[in-house]
């Protein structure tokens, strides 16, 4: 298990959301910054407090280019609820194999039970990573407040730079 740095690509990941549909990491943000959570669970208040953040926020994201998806080991009937009770327009996916996905991306995984510690990460158009987040417990994750500031940034840099 390795950790994301800033410039490593992204690897590719097949989200299925409720309902049955896949997403594709990086692939579904076509050209757009793209952020990545993953989640704790539905059980989790801090997860759910970031997760309803990063909604409030959709169109300050979108405003700078920004597209979310979030993931969690939850299933099925819990991910649909969640998105439910929070109205969640973002994909969130389930069932994720907690240890594959930290194999691919460094996250830290919770023994017993099973799932993902909160992760998180800022990709930019070409799903290279810019920020990865990682925490090993409860707190400790991205805002998406901090994420429209450094989009913004980064996009600003690029054509001072340019």
């Amino acid at each position: 298990m390795s950790l994301l740095n800033p410039g490593d690509t992204f690897p590719e990941l097949t989200l299925t959301v409720p309902g049955g549909t896949t997403v594709t990491v990086p692939k579904t943000f076509a050209g757009h910054f793209g952020v990545v959570l993953f989640y704790r669970g539905a059980w989790c208040p801090y997860c759910n407090a970031q997760l309803r953040a990063f909604q409030r926020a959709s169109t300050t994201l979108a405003d700078v280019g920004v597209r979310v998806v979030a993931l969690s080991v939850d299933d099925e009937a819990a991910t649909a609820g969640l998105i439910a009770r929070h109205g969640l327009t973002f994909p969130v996916g389930f069932g994720a194999d907690a240890r594959a996905i930290a194999g691919l991306t460094g996250a830290f995984v919770n023994p017993d039970p099973v799932y993902l510690q909160s992760t998180g990460f800022v990709l930019d158009p070409a799903g290279k990573v810019v920020v990865s987040v990682y925490s090993s417990g409860a707190i400790g994750r991205l805002v998406p407040g901090d994420v429209a500031g450094l989009v913004r940034y980064v996009r600003e840099h690029a054509a001072a730079s340019a």
